[in-house]
């Protein structure tokens, strides 16, 4: 029963990450890019994210606490090979979202504080490059641990 409720809380945790990401990439910003002009747009992905990325934290700590509390008991040197390759892309995914979080997030809020709209627009391309890339890296961890074994 233990590994089902990690393993659930592994994949809902996941489903959050990635699943937001898509919905802000695909769904949020052409609509906010259709109807907003920057300084209504802007603003909106600043209160976006001050909700978005704190739960991706969560999201992101539970992936990697149920993570590891399911590849314990099997061993590093007896997990199937697409779990190493999870882990290691899951690594580089979590390096990314904390150089989002961290630092280009706190220059967006500060350049729209500032209505500096032309680098909020380069900071929120910055990181919509970013997010581009971890969705792009959360696709080959869920081929690896699918595929690899």
């Amino acid at each position: 029963m233990l590994r089902q409720t990690l393993l659930l809380l592994h994949l809902l945790s996941a489903i959050v990450w990635l699943g937001g990401m898509f919905f802000a990439h695909f769904c949020l910003r052409p609509a906010a890019l259709e109807t907003l002009e920057p300084p209504k747009r802007l603003p909106l992905w600043v209160a976006t994210l001050a909700r978005f990325l704190p739960l991706t934290g969560v999201a992101v700590l539970l992936l990697f606490g149920t993570g590891f509390a399911m590849l314990l008991p099997v061993g590093f040197s007896h997990a199937p090979l697409g779990w190493h390759i999870m882990l290691a892309l899951g690594i580089a995914m979590a390096v990314v979202f904390t150089y989002v979080y961290a630092v280009l997030f706190p220059k967006l809020r500060a350049h729209c504080r500032a209505s500096a709209w032309p680098l909020a627009g380069q900071t929120l391309n910055r990181i919509r490059q970013l997010v581009t890339l971890n969705l792009g890296l959360g696709v080959l961890v869920i081929v690896a641990v699918v595929f690899v074994r």
